[in-house]
């Protein structure tokens, strides 16, 4: 049997009774044909599944309606509502979002950006700020507008928005010391570079404080599962009984964690004190329920796309303000306290409670 052929442009305009240019308007620009004609082009479109060519009309005018983002993740929680609000922005106007997943993989995300802007994006919008320099020349030398999200940079290849995960991981630590506890351990997972500067603040807070940090921390390249939470936890506990609080790379971890100690017979917040990071919904219901330093993913995913647009269907200027710095703050629950307060972290500050 043999293969169908792809309908044409002309195709539909011979179905129709009329000419190749005027299916093309009817297409593009259906205000300008009459109802009747619409109808008769519309029904010839539909009989034959033709499907318009896009990007050959998109590259004449130079408009494709398309913006890559590229993700590290597509099952991390993360970054769910961080797309949406992409969505939700961009969808309005008719721009279409291609979204690539590169699984945390700088060489991936290198072919990632290569093979999307073969496809004439107007923008691009990315997770992290870690791209290879290859990457990095592609981008810069695109002409399109680039975000670089979730992450801060001193050298942005265009927009930035984001916060210091390295001042996150201090802050956590710094609100447990507050808290009274010394023995502050720390599980992360996965090895990303946002991961990997929440261990560096980490780091840094014991250090500052004068605490040993000797066998609180558990390091895998694994990927992030609430079983490996577990698992690391378990591995700190063994070597270190006495650990009074645990400060998780991310929330998976964390909910682990808390796992343990209940598998374990150790009271929460009693006995051990647990944080997690990115604060996702289900931190809120567990019990006790997590404490968690938030991040802004939905506002730095808004403010991307919000920018995007105005520079490719507005005023075509760059915001006054190309980065932007959304701190975080430290979600303090019955993991670490008794009662519920929300304590607020701004990069480089101590934390304060609020009442």
């Amino acid at each position: 049997m043999t293969r169908k052929q792809r309908a044409t442009l002309s195709d539909v305009a011979s179905k129709a009774g009329v000419s190749p240019v005027t299916v093309s308007r009817a297409i593009r620009h259906p205000e300008m044909v009459s109802k009747k004609l619409r109808e008769r082009i519309d029904n010839a479109v539909r009989s034959l599944g033709y499907i318009p060519n896009h990007l050959a009309s998109a590259l004449a005018s130079h408009r494709t309606n398309i913006v890559g983002v590229i993700v590290p993740s597509l099952t991390n929680g993360v970054f769910d509502d961080y797309l949406a609000a992409i969505q939700d922005v961009f969808s309005l106007a008719n721009i279409q979002v291609l979204v690539t997943n590169v699984r945390y993989s700088a060489e991936k995300e290198e072919k990632a950006i290569n093979t999307l802007l073969g496809y004439h994006p107007e923008a691009m919008i990315l997770v992290g700020v870690d791209q290879t320099e290859s990457s990095r020349q592609m981008l810069t030398n695109a002409g399109i507008p680039v975000v670089q999200t979730l992450d801060l940079t001193d050298n942005p290849i265009d927009l930035n928005i984001g916060l210091s995960h390295d001042d996150a991981g201090f802050a956590a630590v710094e609100y447990l010391h507050s808290q009274g506890h010394e023995s502050i351990a720390h599980l992360t997972a996965r090895g990303d570079p946002r991961s990997q500067q929440r261990h560096a603040g980490y780091q840094r807070a014991m250090d500052a404080f004068g605490l040993s940090s000797e066998g609180l921390v558990a390091l895998t390249p694994r990927i992030s599962t609430v079983q490996l939470g577990r698992r690391l936890f378990a591995e700190v506990l063994d070597r270190q009984p006495g650990v009074e609080a645990v400060f998780c790379c991310n929330d998976d971890l964390a909910l682990g964690a808390l796992f343990e100690c209940q598998q374990r017979g150790i009271r929460v917040p009693e006995d051990l004190a647990i944080v997690g990071f990115n604060d996702l919904e289900f931190c809120a219901a567990s019990v006790p329920p997590l404490s968690s330093v938030g991040t802004e993913r939905i506002q730095m995913g808004k403010w991307a796309a919000q920018n995007v647009l105005e520079i490719i269907r507005g005023s075509g200027q760059r915001p006054d303000k190309c980065q932007v710095n959304t701190g975080f703050t430290i979600h303090e629950r019955g993991s670490s306290m008794p009662a519920h307060k929300t304590v607020h972290g701004t990069p480089g500050t101590k934390a304060r409670v609020a009442s």
